[in-house]
């Protein structure tokens, strides 16, 4: 376990977004041949293809300036060579979306996503999917299902776990070692609860689903054995009744999760949970209480191989942790098992106050190796949700606080460093940028930075000034049946393109040697809403 120390690196800002569109507009449009792109009402608009890159794999520059079409939106020519992995949160599809737009490879499940989604060396794609038949808990992100298929379009390996007392959620990530790394709830009574030390007035009436990681060997098409686990059960602390075990100061144990340091229960309105409803993010019949219950709602687990450590992503207390992997399950049940590093609200471990706060239901944690010094970083998609100075969302990167010895240091009594995290993209107009659930963001290897804003399925890669050189709408959708078997309803509060996460694939990508990346021919066709309907696809 990492012990107190002092020192914290400063603060330092990367990059303030800009858009590179208006500069295509004013220098590029020379008269090139012209392109066809549908929009949302299904008819056709002419724009312009403008000067031609140079380099090899980054397409034709191009820009449309319709802001309601759907499609590529923007290409200047200077984006990473390579591809776009995604899922629309209403489809079984999978789509590899080349720099031009085009749509180069589909990979078509039973099953709508869920967060994760790999394209692995072997070309094999691994993605978590909901189980439509699970019905025990409603919240957002439920999963249930983890699915292998091969380029070919193949299912080799499906496995499941989903009971009245656990399921699988959200996130999950391939090992090294072919294992699979994925996140669970697990339920607890509202007596188990109550002897854990949560105040009786934070309990919903069904109890609690704390979240657990899992590590899963595959063991043939169906197979897999659970070989590693960490519980947050297992970590607890609390100040409110001290007859129990758990009893101790918050303060003085920042190493441990304050079963009690989320405060007052989240308030969820009717808008917000039809939202929720509308992308298919919660089945139709889910409840107020469901997310409730979902207390942590972990939404994101990533790997480190270098130190065998593991990041998480807890939205509801504002806080993306560091776990220990290199232990046995019994040992991770433990002290061994206690946090190694948190970052983003010191509140819920007493050594902050709510202006203390960095994080606000942020998404997508990833590890980073700063290519300027070979530092550990992390990055995160901040939404910005709830954000007392006003909404608006960011990437951002976390400098960790290592030691010589490769120690995560904390001053005595002081929150963890960094005090301020690198601001790797923000809107020029703060506030013109805002995505309030999902997202995600990753750093690709010519140190540009791919973000996909959720809720509107757009997806955009900017360069390290922070200006955005590739742009496209995702303009599919779907019609994957929700656990209650009701149809999903695409059309309400305007998303039905809603989209998890978004992958940059390189183009040297080992799964992709070999392959026929050449465009599908005829494309998919696109997703439109008429008004006042739920939705069809058009020619």
């Amino acid at each position: 376990m990492s012990q107190e120390f002092g020192g914290n690196r400063g603060s330092r800002k990367r990059l303030i977004g800009r858009h590179a569109g208006a500069a295509v507009l004013a220098v590029c449009f020379i008269g090139a041949g012209a392109m066809l792109v549908t929009r949302g009402d299904s008819r056709p608009q002419e724009v312009a293809a403008v000067a031609s890159a140079d380099a090899a794999g980054v397409g034709t520059a191009f820009v449309n300036s319709d802001p309601e079409a759907r499609g590529l939106a923007l290409n200047t020519g200077q984006a990473n060579p390579g591809y776009v992995l995604y899922s629309p949160l209403l489809s079984g599809t999978t789509y590899l979306v080349d720099v031009d737009g085009r749509v180069v490879h589909t990979w078509q499940s039973d099953h709508a996503p869920g967060a994760g989604l790999y394209l692995l060396e072997n070309g094999n794609l691994l993605r978590s999917a909901r189980d439509p038949e699970i019905t025990t808990f409603r919240s957002g992100g439920v999963g249930g299902l983890i699915e292998e298929w091969t380029w070919d379009g193949n299912l080799v390996w499906k496995w499941g776990l989903g009971s009245d007392d656990r399921v699988l959620h959200h996130d999950i990530e391939p090992l090294p070692n072919g294992n699979v790394l994925a996140l669970g709830w697990e339920v607890k009574s509202p007596d188990e609860a109550i002897k854990a030390g949560r105040r009786a007035d934070l309990i919903p009436e069904q109890g609690l689903w704390p979240d657990f990681v899992v590590e899963i060997e595959k063991n043939g098409p169906t197979g897999g054995a659970i070989v590693w686990e960490w519980h947050v059960w297992d970590h607890l602390v609390q100040s409110h009744d001290p007859t129990l075990a758990s009893f101790a100061d918050p303060t003085e144990q920042p190493y441990r999760l304050d079963i009690n340091g989320d405060g007052e229960p989240e308030v969820v309105g009717d808008e917000e949970l039809a939202q929720l409803k509308a992308i298919g993010y919660v089945p139709q019949d889910a409840r107020k209480a469901d997310l409730d219950a979902d207390f942590l709602h972990i939404n994101a687990v990533a790997y480190n191989p270098e130190r065998d450590e593991i990041a998480l992503s807890s939205p509801e207390l504002g806080e993306v942790w560091i776990i220990d992997h290199g232990t046995s399950t019994n040992e991770a049940a433990g002290r061994e098992g206690d946090l190694l590093y948190r970052w983003g609200n010191p509140r819920t471990y007493g050594r902050g106050g709510d202006a203390d706060q960095k994080l606000f239901y942020q998404h997508d944690v990833r590890w980073l190796t700063d290519p300027e010094t070979g530092a550990t970083h992390l990055t995160v998609f901040n939404n910005g949700s709830k954000r007392p100075q006003g909404e608006w969302s960011s990437v951002v990167e976390i400098a960790l606080p290592l030691d010589s010895l490769g120690r995560y240091k904390l001053e005595r009594g002081q929150p963890f460093g960094p005090p301020e995290p690198i601001i790797v993209y923000e809107a020029p107009e703060k506030e013109a940028f805002f995505a309030p659930f999902i997202s995600g963001a990753e750093r690709i290897t010519n140190g540009h930075t791919m973000i996909c804003s959720g809720p509107d399925g757009r997806l955009f890669e900017v360069d390290r000034d922070g200006t955005i050189v590739w742009e496209y709408k995702n303009p599919f959708s779907g019609r994957i049946r929700l656990s209650d078997g009701s149809l999903p309803q695409p059309g309400l509060d305007g998303r039905p393109f809603a989209t998890f996460r978004a992958t940059k694939i390189p183009a040297d990508h080992p799964g992709l040697a070999g392959r026929d990346l050449k465009p599908l021919d005829p494309q998919p066709v696109f997703w439109v809403v008429p008004e006042g309907a739920s939705g069809e696809e058009v020619e």
